[in-house]
C-alpha cells in the first residue's frame, strides 16, 4: 500500500501538469523538465509515509480517521511540491502555477481514496488462499491463558484454533476451559508436540513459573514448533513491549512512556528554530533587564541554581536575579513562610525579592535566559517546569519522579491553568496528563495560550 501509494502520488502530479497546462501531443515534453521533481516528491513521500499509514490495510473495519490523516498528508506534501519547486525553478511565490499543484493535490486524494476503498475487500478475499487455520497450544489454564484465549479466538485476520493447554495441575487434566481441554501436564510437551499438529506454542503462565519455559522452549526447538511467551510479566501500565537485540543476546523491553522517536525530533527542531527567530527581540530586552538588575541593588545580574532535569540529570539553570544577593543562603530563614502545600516552596510576598525583582516574576522576564537552555538540549520550550534540587529530595511518591522521564520547559500545563496559585498535587496531575497526552499539537495549545497567561501575570510568585 506504502509504494502504490508513492506511485499515485508521482501520477498525480504528472497528471496534473498534463491537465493544467498541455494537450496530448505534448506528454513527453511535460514529462523532461518533471522529472527531477517528481523525484524528489517520490522521496518525500516514502518519509512522510514511513511515519503516517493512513493507507494501511488492517484486519478490522477502516479507521473513521482515514480521510483526514489522508487529508493531512496530502497538505503536507503540497507545501512540501510549494517549497520545492520555489527553490528548483527560483520562481517567487506569484508566479507558482498553484492551479499544476491543487489538480495534483485533488487527483491523488480522489486515487488514494478509491484504491482505499476498493481493496480493502479485495483483501479479506485473497485471504482465501491462506484460509488455513493457525493451531496454538496454550502452557497455563488460568486467567492470563483464558485472556490469550479470548484474544486469539476473536483474531479474524486469520482463523485461530485452540489445540488445548497444559497445566502445572495435574489434577486439572481433562477439564474444560472455554470450550478447549486440558490435554495434560507442562510435562508431557513432548508428547502432546509429537501427537498433535501444533504450528505455536504460547505460554501463559504467571511470573512465579517461569524457571519452566526453559524446558518448554528446548521442547519446541526439538520438535521445530514456534515458541511465544506473553510479555505481560508484571503488573504495571506498558505501553510498549519489544524485543531488542544487542549482539547475541535479547532483550525484552517493557515502556511506560512512549514517545515517537520522529516526532521528537520534529519538536526538537521546532525549538531551536524557534529561539533562533526570537533571540534578535529577546536579545536587546534581556540587555534593558540586564541594566535595571544592575543599578536596583548590589549583586550578580544572572542567578545560577541546580535544578533537576530529564532522567534526574542535574545542570545549573540560568535566570535573571530577581532577589537580593545569596537569596538562596537566607532559605531556611524563610522557610516558615511557605505557603505551598506538598514538596515546594512558594511565598507570594518574599522578603528576598527585590523591586526590579517583583516585577520581573510578574512578567516572567526573570525566565528569559532560560532560552539558552533550550539551545543546548537541556530544555525544551513545552514541558514540566525544571525543579530544584531542595523540592525534588522532598517527593516522598514515586509517581512524583515520573516527571523526570520528559525534558522540562520554559512552560507547561499548569502555567496556562493558574500556575502558582494551584496546589503541588495539581501540578502533578497536570505535568502526568502532559507526559501521557503529548502531541506537537499540544505543544503548540500550550505555546499559543501561555501568551495571555503571561501578559495577565496572573498566579506569577
Amino acid at each position: 500500500m506504502i509504494l502504490l501509494n508513492i506511485l499515485l502520488l508521482g501520477a498525480s502530479m504528472w497528471l496534473g501538469k498534463v491537465i493544467v497546462s498541455t494537450g496530448p501531443g505534448e506528454l513527453l515534453g511535460v514529462l523532461t523538465p518533471t522529472v527531477s521533481l517528481v523525484s524528489v516528491s517520490l522521496i518525500l513521500g516514502t518519509l512522510f509515509l514511513s511515519f503516517d499509514r493512513p493507507l494501511q490495510v488492517a484486519a478490522g473495519p477502516p479507521r473513521d480517521d482515514t480521510l483526514r490523516r489522508l487529508l493531512v498528508l496530502i497538505s503536507v506534501l503540497l507545501v512540501a511540491m510549494f517549497i520545492l519547486k520555489l527553490v528548483h525553478y527560483q520562481q517567487p511565490p506569484g508566479g507558482m502555477d498553484r492551479g499544476i499543484l491543487l489538480t495534483s493535490a485533488a487527483l491523488d486524494l480522489v486515487l488514494c481514496v478509491a484504491v482505499y476503498i476498493s481493496l480493502f475487500p479485495q483483501r479479506h478475499a485473497s485471504l482465501g488462499w491462506r484460509r488455513q487455520e493457525r493451531r496454538v497450544l496454550i502452557i497455563g489454564s488460568g486467567s492470563r491463558a483464558r485472556r490469550l484465549t479470548e484474544t486469539l479466538t476473536r483474531w479474524t485476520a486469520n482463523p485461530v484454533y485452540i489445540v488445548g493447554y497444559l497445566d502445572p495441575d495435574p489434577t486439572r487434566v481433562e477439564r474444560s476451559v472455554l470450550g478447549y481441554r486440558i490435554l495434560g501436564t507442562m510435562g508431557d510437551i513432548s508428547t502432546v508436540l509429537k501427537n498433535h499438529v501444533i504450528d505455536e506454542v504460547v505460554m501463559a503462565i504467571p511470573r512465579a513459573m517461569i524457571s519452566q519455559a526453559e524446558r518448554i522452549a528446548q521442547a519446541c526447538e526439538d520438535e521445530g514448533v514456534k515458541f511465544s511467551m506473553m510479555a505481560d510479566l508484571f503488573e504495571v501500565r506498558v505501553r510498549r513491549t519489544q524485543l531488542v537485540e544487542f549482539g547475541q543476546i535479547p532483550l525484552l523491553t517493557h515502556e511506560i512512556i512512549v514517545q515517537a522517536e520522529w516526532k521528537l525530533m520534529v519538536k526538537r527542531a521546532i525549538d531551536i528554530a524557534a529561539i533562533l527567530c526570537i533571540l534578535p527581540v529577546v536579545l536587546p530586552i534581556m540587555g534593558l533587564v540586564a541594566l535595571a538588575i544592575k543599578f536596583d541593588s548590589p549583586g550578580p545580574i544572572f542567578f545560577l541554581q541546580e535544578r533537576v532535569g530529564l532522567k534526574k540529570r542535574r545542570f545549573k539553570m540560568l535566570k535573571f536575579r530577581s532577589m537580593v544577593q545569596d537569596a538562596d543562603r537566607m532559605q531556611a530563614q524563610v522557610e516558615h513562610l511557605n505557603e505551598a502545600q506538598g514538596p515546594i516552596f512558594k511565598v507570594a510576598n518574599d522578603p528576598r525579592i527585590t523591586r526590579v525583582g517583583w516585577w520581573l516574576r510578574r512578567s516572567s522576564l526573570d525566565e528569559l535566559p532560560q532560552i539558552f537552555h533550550v539551545l543546548t538540549g537541556q530544555m525544551s520550550l513545552v514541558g514540566p517546569r525544571p525543579m530544584s534540587t531542595r523540592d525534588v529530595d522532598r517527593f516522598d511518591e514515586g509517581v512524583q519522579r515520573r516527571r523526570f522521564s520528559v525534558k522540562p520547559g520554559l512552560t507547561c500545563l499548569w502555567q496556562i491553568s493558574g500556575r502558582s496559585q494551584l496546589p503541588f498535587s495539581e501540578w502533578l496531575r497536570l505535568d502526568l496528563h502532559y507526559i501521557e497526552h503529548w502531541s506537537l499539537r499540544l505543544d503548540f495549545k500550550i505555546l499559543w495560550k501561555t501568551i495571555p497567561a503571561v501578559l495577565k501575570g496572573e498566579g506569577a510568585v
